[in-house]
């Protein structure tokens, strides 16, 4: 998968990740990589749980707190695991971009 990964074959990834787990995964993730929210979006809107938790994840490395807690609500506001994502509290590494 990371071979497909590196050489940019998203699509023969997604094909392969409608039944190997591995490959959706490793998908979602170089989607996140490349910062493709709506790619991510499009995943967890048809149930990639994987690309949802990613998504809220990438909004929140941008600086989108609203938007990614928009985002729970929008696609599945009753995920658990995702509203706590969208709602940490973020770090004094992420608001700062440094530890010092």
């Amino acid at each position: 998968m990371d071979l497909l990964a590196k050489a940019g074959r998203l699509d023969e990834l997604a094909r392969r990740g409608e039944s190997d787990r591995c490959a959706r995964r490793r998908l979602d993730r170089l989607l996140y990589e490349q910062g493709r929210g709506s790619d991510l979006r499009h995943r967890a809107e048809r149930g990639d749980k994987t690309a949802f938790y990613v998504l809220v994840r990438l909004l929140r490395d941008r600086g989108d707190e609203t938007v990614a807690r928009q985002a729970v609500a929008d696609i599945d506001q009753t995920d658990v695991y995702a509203t706590q994502l969208a709602h940490e509290p973020r770090t004094r590494v992420e608001r700062n971009g440094s530890d010092e």
